[in-house]
């Protein structure tokens, strides 16, 4: 029964450090459900998708806890298959010893199985591995454009301002550009100066360049937008369609619609 119980207190253990690698890498900017697929996928050592493993090997911190995952996963794996074959077998081969075994396994990973499912577990488990990693590690978030990126309608771009450009010398309050979807993340000035997080009453000058976030086409369109008459009518124009996406995308929230 001792290769039983060590079984079970690896398959645990497992489970836990499944869920310390999904917070840890949710921390480096991925979402929870690239994180948790990306987490299991190092720990059992099956790999990942092409795309998505340029996610990881492309940013050091990511690297370094996959890496860790995936020894913590090989080692977990040849205990799990040695405590197995001797806890089923064990010094005895009588049927019924057998039979106990297999049952004391069987109840052991259900128990284990509603703990894994449960949210008031999850809930504490995810705090005090939160708290564990601030306290202990120095994971930096520095991927903003994946974190943001929801999805391919979204985007993170960096738009250098013309002379003629319709967004030139004009304040933000005035250009209204929350109306088309897109916000303002940032302004790099000139001379190297960045102000972030900008209000209303912030003046938009030539060879500014504008972090933004929002849909990628209309930034697109954005950056073409020239001053005039035809660069107000764009604005103009896009406004009610963004209304239109705006309803769609709240009709499809759940929480919304509650």
């Amino acid at each position: 029964m001792i290769a039983i119980a060590t079984l079970l207190v690896v398959v645990t253990l497992t489970l836990i450090v499944n869920r310390v690698g999904t917070i840890a890498l949710s921390s480096t900017g991925l979402s929870i459900e690239v994180a948790h697929f990306q987490a299991r996928s190092a720990l059992t050592g099956v790999g990942f998708t092409t795309s998505e493993s340029e996610l990881i090997v492309g940013h050091p911190a990511r690297r370094r806890i996959v890496e860790t995952l995936m020894l913590v996963g090989n080692a977990g794996f040849v205990t799990i298959v040695g405590t197995l074959v001797v806890g089923l077998a064990g010094a005895s081969t009588d049927n019924a010893t057998i039979a106990l075994r297999i049952g004391t396994l069987g109840v052991g990973l259900l128990v284990i199985l509603l703990f894994a499912r449960s949210k008031t577990v999850d809930r504490y488990l995810t705090r005090w591995i939160t708290s564990s990693l601030r306290r202990f590690t120095d994971l930096e978030v520095s991927d903003y454009i994946q974190l943001l990126d929801l999805s391919a309608n979204y985007s993170v771009v960096e738009l250098e301002v013309d002379a003629d450009s319709w967004i030139a010398e004009h304040r933000l309050a005035d250009m209204h550009l929350p109306d088309e979807g897109v916000l303002v993340l940032g302004v790099r000035r000139d001379d190297g100066t960045f102000v972030g997080a900008p209000r209303g009453h912030t003046m938009i000058r030539e060879d500014d360049t504008l972090v933004l976030y929002g849909y990628a086409d209309v930034i697109l369109e954005l950056a073409k937008r020239k001053v005039g008459v035809e660069g107000d009518l764009a604005h103009e124009t896009l406004v009610p369609e963004i209304d239109e996406r705006h309803d769609e995308e709240d009709a499809a929230d759940p929480i919304s619609n509650s």
